[in-house]
C-alpha cells in the first residue's frame, strides 16, 4: 500500500508532461508558468498564512535562499518545459527529464567537489550516450549536421536547473516544513514570472485551457507532492526515489495513448540506456546497497 503513494505522485507528474504538451496549442507559455503557480499558492493559502505570520521573522535571513530555489525549481524547470512542449515530443520531454539525478552528481562534482565513484562515472557514460543517441533519433551522427532540437535543449536546461534545485535543496534545508516551503517557493514564483507575462501574446484562458491550468497547479504542484511526501514518510527517501525511474515509461505510454505520439525504437533503445546510467551512476545496480535498509526522512 506504501507503495502506492511515490507510484500516484509519478504519474501524475507523467500526466502533467502531457498536460504541458496540450497546453502549447491553447496557452501561452507565459500565461501558464504564472497561473500554476498563482493558483498553487492560493489553495495554500488558508493553511500557510497563518503558520507564516507567526514565523515572519525567521523569514528574512533566507528570502534570498528561498528566491534562488523558487527561480531553479518553479520557474526555471517548469516554465522551460512550456516552451520546450513547443518544439519537442512529450515522450523526448520524460526521457531527458530522467537524467535529473545524473545532473545533479555531475553539477556535485563540479560545484561542490564531492567525489564520484567509478560506477557513477560508467552511469554518466551510459546514459550521455543513450541521450546522443535519442536526439538522434537513432543515428548521432546526424547531431553533427543538425544540431540538437531547440526544445530538447530547453528540456534540458531544465532538467539541470532542477538539478541544481534539489542539490541546494539538501544543502540549505529551510527550516519552514514541505508545506510552507512549497508555499514560500510558489509565491516567490509567482512575483517572479510577473515578467514574462509582458511577453505573452495572450495572457487568457480560454475554455479548453481551464482543466490544463487546474491540473497543473493543484494536482501536479499540490497532490502529487502530497503522495510524494508520504511515500517518503513510508519508504523512505531512498526506495521513494527508485520510482521517479519509472516517469520516462510513464510519459511515453500516456503519450502514446493520448497524444497519438509514435514511440520509435531509438526512444526504447536510448531511453533504456538513459535509465541503465541512472540506476548505475545511483548505485542501484550494486547488491549491497539494495541489502541497505533505507533511512526514513527526519
Amino acid at each position: 500500500m506504501a507503495m502506492l503513494f511515490p507510484l500516484l505522485a509519478v504519474l501524475i507528474w507523467a500526466a502533467n508532461v502531457i498536460v504541458s504538451k496540450a497546453a502549447a496549442q491553447v496557452l501561452d507559455p507565459a500565461a501558464i508558468s504564472i497561473y500554476r503557480w498563482l493558483l498553487a499558492a492560493l489553495v495554500l493559502t488558508p493553511f500557510c498564512l497563518p503558520q507564516l505570520r507567526r514565523r515572519a521573522r525567521e523569514l528574512k535571513p533566507w528570502l534570498g535562499k528561498l528566491l534562488a530555489l523558487s527561480a531553479l525549481g518553479m520557474v526555471m524547470f517548469q516554465c522551460l518545459a512550456y516552451y520546450a512542449a513547443h518544439s519537442t515530443s512529450a515522450t523526448n520531454m520524460g526521457v531527458i527529464t530522467a537524467l535529473v539525478p545524473l545532473l545533479g552528481l555531475l553539477l556535485n562534482a563540479a560545484a561542490f567537489r564531492q567525489r564520484v565513484s567509478a560506477m557513477a562515472w560508467l552511469g554518466v557514460a551510459v546514459s550521455l550516450s543513450g541521450v546522443v543517441y535519442l536526439l538522434g533519433k537513432g543515428d548521432p551522427v546526424s547531431l553533427l549536421a543538425n544540431g540538437v532540437n531547440s526544445g530538447d535543449a530547453l528540456i534540458l536546461a531544465g532538467a539541470a536547473s532542477y538539478a541544481l534545485y534539489g542539490i541546494l535543496l539538501r544543502r540549505w534545508a529551510p527550516p519552514f516544513g514541505a508545506w510552507l516551503n512549497l508555499y514560500l517557493q510558489a509565491s516567490l514564483a509567482v512575483l517572479l514570472l510577473l515578467p514574462l507575462t509582458l511577453t505573452a501574446r495572450s495572457m487568457a484562458v480560454p475554455a479548453q485551457g481551464v482543466g490544463l491550468v487546474l491540473f497543473a497547479g493543484i494536482g501536479s504542484s499540490l497532490f502529487a507532492a502530497y503522495l510524494w511526501m508520504r511515500g517518503i514518510q513510508r519508504l523512505g527517501s531512498d526506495r521513494t526515489a527508485i520510482f521517479m525511474n519509472l516517469l520516462p515509461l510513464f510519459t511515453a505510454l500516456l503519450a502514446s495513448a493520448l497524444l497519438g505520439e509514435t514511440i520509435h525504437h531509438y526512444h526504447w533503445l536510448g531511453g533504456g540506456m538513459i535509465l541503465l546510467g541512472v540506476a548505475l551512476g545511483q548505485g542501484m545496480l550494486n547488491p549491497g546497497r539494495l541489502r541497505r535498509p533505507a533511512l526514513a526522512q527526519r
